[in-house]
């Protein structure tokens, strides 16, 4: 097969197991006689599918019963309305600013309440994750929002907030089932699957089931927590090939050991990457060091002619989508789960040849 190492920050790269098993599938899933694209979400068929997914995630993350996971539609960005509309009980939420979507999400909640960012570090060009103490926040906040990890500026949290009795809340796109997380200590945790986990068009909500029922008498139907909780995420067509397929990428993830060796597989690949750029002076690595993430790294030349010319050069050599995001520019490299070591090696190799055959005047 001629496929390439794609770097994209989402979608991005599914595990090549999880492609083969759904390929094999994909016509005629277990004798039903039709694929899972095309089944009734009401069937037998499909209910044993969501329930498995569900049942997956549930042991891959450790999350605790009083604890309800949602199959979604609308992205992580329909969240950014989602959660005020559903949490804000007196009207007031505190906001992390640690990058593009942590904003967006702040300004969406402004529409909905006494809405305050307490601490962000946009002043640094979000080249580091904002700190905070339990005074950082409001003592009479409904909820604390943050964005775990920052797929356009490289950025993660080294640390999980301390907010007291203030629900967490952690939207963790790029970041989720890539290590252990305690989901205890956070109130509400979403996702947009298509970096992680599964396909476009699924996003996942873990949700403390005392957090549920408080939506405000005009949210919308879909975007109300206890309507999709009370329906097991069946209240209208669910994303039923995305849910499917990360059933697969869960149990994909339990066969390989779980989340811990998940870890070690993800550290090793960002410390080779993060070892070559600490080793020379050609390419810049615009991120603190402590606050870099494992999911993807930023880098730049310095040179705008060769940050073009760099993504060009390495899509001929079967690397692509390093293309750094429009509003940062340089290059990113999202090495998400199902990025393999050698694509890592080959991209290192690759920066090698690269300096050395264009040299900065």
């Amino acid at each position: 097969m001629n496929r390439v190492f794609n770097f994209s920050a989402g979608p991005s790269m599914l595990p090549m197991p999880v492609l083969e098993s759904a390929a094999a599938d994909l016509v005629n899933y277990k004798d039903a006689g039709m694929s899972v694209m095309e089944m009734s979400h009401r069937s037998p068929a499909y209910d044993a599918i969501i329930k498995a997914a569900e049942a997956s995630l549930r042991k891959v993350m450790n999350i605790p019963d009083n604890y309800k996971v949602l199959f979604l539609q609308g992205g992580a960005s329909t969240q950014f309305a989602a959660i005020p509309l559903n949490l804000m009980k007196t009207g007031k939420a505190d906001y992390i600013l640690s990058g593009q979507f942590s904003t967006k999400a702040y300004k969406e909640a402004q529409k909905y309440g006494d809405v305050v960012a307490v601490a962000s570090s946009k002043d640094d060009n979000f080249s580091h994750v904002p700190a905070t103490t339990r005074d950082t926040f409001r003592p009479d906040a409904d909820y604390v929002h943050m964005c775990f990890n920052n797929t356009i500026y490289g950025t993660k949290f080294n640390y999980i907030p301390d907010t007291g009795d203030i629900p967490l809340v952690a939207d963790m796109s790029s970041c989720i089932i890539s290590e252990p997380v305690d989901v205890t200590k956070f109130g509400v945790i979403y996702a947009g699957a298509q970096k992680n986990m599964a396909p476009a068009g699924l996003t996942v909500v873990i949700i403390r089931e005392d957090l549920i029922g408080n939506a405000r008498p005009e949210t919308p139907s879909m975007l109300d927590y206890k309507l999709m909780a009370d329906n097991d995420s069946m209240y209208n067509t669910p994303p039923c090939w995305s849910i499917y397929v990360a059933g697969l990428v869960f149990d994909w993830i339990l066969s390989i050991g779980g989340l811990e060796e998940m870890k070690k597989m993800n550290e090793k690949k960002a410390n080779l990457l993060y070892d070559y750029l600490d080793s020379q002076d050609y390419y810049i690595a615009p991120v603190s060091k402590e606050s870099r993430s494992m999911m993807n790294v930023t880098f730049v030349t310095g040179v705008e002619e060769l940050d073009k010319k760099f993504p060009k050069e390495a899509e001929k050599a079967g690397l692509v989508n390093l293309k750094g995001h429009r509003s940062v520019g340089g290059m990113r490299a999202s090495i998400y789960n199902a990025m393999p070591y050698e694509g890592v090696e080959k991209l290192v190799e690759f920066m090698k040849e690269f300096a050395a055959n264009n040299p900065k005047e």
